[in-house]
């Protein structure tokens, strides 16, 4: 791999990364968010109106961050990967001209009546906004998806040219977007976002319990975001299974890169954690004799392709890093079934918000969703290579020509510290979101006390 390959490959993962923080967090909020409002509704409760109306300004703000950081990415693919992007351009434009059709239009148009249509649109209508824009947000992600899982298993394309001039062409537009994974790691991205967003109401509402301020407010958030969370967790468990049965059919390299498995044909063992010494071909830890076959194939001593099975040109390097990433992802997985479904069973024996350890838990927990997502983008993608579209195109070949190593290493720096700038200002917003609170008592938080209680004089 050279410098430019290398250098290429840390900007792209850091700048999707830091706005991988982001929709995820809008759109799980956004199911949170379509319940409040929802329970407000039906029940004309005050206290789900105020809690609607603090959520939304916290998902403004997260909305507003995503979609500056999103933005770079696209130059990316021209400036450092244009083989690729010529390679991959008729897919990649009509999955994002239907995410800019389908999903950010339908999402940006009900945005401001979201934001400013209280008091200005009723209350059906504002609910309406509520739940497109959520859904806006969820049909976005989508189209990405399916971009990206285009890249892991190909279908519906022809390829036209040669060499550089070699593209991949749309000959079935529903093949394309149906590919073998895409509706798979659909739903298990989703459902990560679901967890995410869910998991940031869990960890404010455990703050404000904690420090005894809007406790109406934070039992009544916090149990709405609590079943999210439960019911999403153990979805979770469900579609990485649905998504490691793809991995198995048609990514058996990745597979094997997953759990450290180098034999060509033995039984694999599946690892609870381990460390993969790729030069020794060995890998220790604690783990299941067997495991990972049975789990494909319901039987111990079947054997599965390992690494060895492949050229090695056609194998991921990395393969300890895929290791960890892939069993960190699995292990805060296990970790946020156990945390949501204890808290379920002391809601119904009424002891969850009395129980101080749990709430101080849930305020630092916010980060484990982030860190799944995170990793397991990193298994998804590292675990892929050395190919940017599984089994046609190599990274290395996907590379821009005329770039320079020295060209992407300072935008790579410029690129660090705006989005420390960025970061730095978006957790300073957010924790002035935060310490300010919902606004108990007023028909319009947007309207200054003077005009609330005008003076007589």
């Amino acid at each position: 791999m050279d410098d430019v390959e290398l250098l290429s490959r840390i900007q792209f993962a850091f700048t999707i990364a830091f706005h991988y923080i982001y929709p995820p967090l809008s759109i799980g909020l956004g199911v949170c968010l379509v319940f409040m409002e929802g329970l407000y509704l039906k029940t004309k409760d005050k206290v789900y109106e105020e809690l609607t109306r603090f959520w939304i300004r916290i998902f403004a703000l997260i909305f507003g961050i995503g979609v500056a950081t999103g933005i770079v990415m696209e130059f990316e693919f021209g400036t450092n990967w244009a083989v690729y992007s010529r390679y991959v351009g008729d897919i990649f434009g009509s999955a994002l001209a239907a995410e800019g059709i389908f999903a950010f239009a339908l999402e940006s148009a009900f945005l401001g009546i979201l934001i400013f249509g209280w008091n200005r649109v009723s209350p059906r209508v504002h609910f309406l906004s509520t739940v497109l824009v959520a859904l806006g947000s969820m049909f976005s992600a989508l189209w990405i998806v399916v971009a990206n899982s285009w890249q892991q298993t190909p279908a519906g394309y022809r390829i036209e040219g040669e060499g550089l001039k070699a593209r991949a062409v749309v000959t079935n537009f529903w093949d394309m977007v149906l590919n073998p994974s895409s509706l798979e790691r659909y739903s298990h991205v989703l459902i990560g976002a679901f967890l995410a967003g869910s998991f940031l109401v869990l960890s404010v509402s455990a703050w404000y319990v904690m420090q005894r301020r809007y406790v109406e407010h934070s039992q009544k958030a916090f149990t709405i975001a609590l079943w999210v969370a439960a019911i999403s967790s153990l979805g979770q468990l469900f579609t990485g299974h649905q998504s490691a049965e793809v991995v198995t059919k048609y990514q058996p390299a990745k597979l094997a890169t997953m759990e450290g498995h180098f034999e060509p044909s033995a039984p694999a063992d599946m690892y609870l954690f381990g460390w993969v010494d790729a030069e020794k071909q060995q890998t220790t830890g604690l783990k299941i004799p067997g495991g990972l076959s049975f789990l494909v194939h319901q039987d111990f001593k079947k054997p599965i392709p390992g690494l060895n099975s492949f050229k090695p040109e056609n194998r991921p390097t990395a393969v300890n890093f895929v290791f960890q990433t892939y069993h960190l992802m699995v292990g805060i997985g296990m970790t946020l079934i156990g945390l949501c479904w204890l808290a379920i069973v002391l809601l119904y024996r009424k002891k969850l918000f009395e129980t101080r350890w749990l709430m101080a838990v849930f305020v630092g927990s916010v980060l484990l969703p982030q860190i799944a997502n995170q990793v397991g983008w990193y298994t998804a993608e590292v675990g892929r290579q050395p190919w940017v579209v599984y089994g046609l195109l190599r990274t290395s070949d996907a590379l821009s020509q005329a770039v320079k190593a020295e060209h992407v290493l300072i935008s790579l720096v410029l690129f660090t510290l705006v989005y420390v700038v960025l970061f730095i200002l978006f957790i300073y917003l957010l924790n002035k979101k935060i310490q300010h609170g919902p606004d108990v008592g007023q028909d319009d938080p947007e309207t200054p006390p003077s005009k609330l209680n005008p003076s007589p004089i």
